[in-house]
């Protein structure tokens, strides 16, 4: 479990669930129902609780095939974009593709601030 002092990636708040709670937060901002601060600690605890649920409760997995385009590798990040990618579940789930894809991939374990 994480402790008050651990951060944690804001990955996810590009998400359709992310923006979606990116977009209410403004407008009750803008609507003077809460305040910024408060916005942004709702936004921390998204992030704490979407990396818990991710980390200790999803247990699919899929696997998939693609061109390697360009790879980036800065500030302890993996970037990947990858072109005409299949992926497939470890379940024997249909096979979905893709044109492009961008995958981000960080340490598990984000520095403390």
């Amino acid at each position: 479990m994480a402790t008050d002092k651990q951060s944690f990636y804001e990955l996810y708040r590009q998400s359709s669930v992310g923006a979606a709670l990116m977009d209410a937060l403004d407008d009750l901002i803008m609507e003077t129902r809460i305040d910024p601060q408060l916005a942004m600690k709702i936004l921390a605890n998204f992030d704490r609780a979407i990396a818990e649920v991710l980390q200790n409760q999803v247990r699919a997995r899929l696997s998939f095939k693609g061109s390697l385009d360009t790879y980036r590798f800065c500030d302890e990040v993996w970037t990947f974009q990858l072109k005409n990618v299949t992926f497939k579940m470890d379940s024997g789930g249909q096979v979905v593709s893709a044109d492009k894809v961008k995958i981000v991939s960080c340490t598990a374990k984000p520095t403390g601030t």
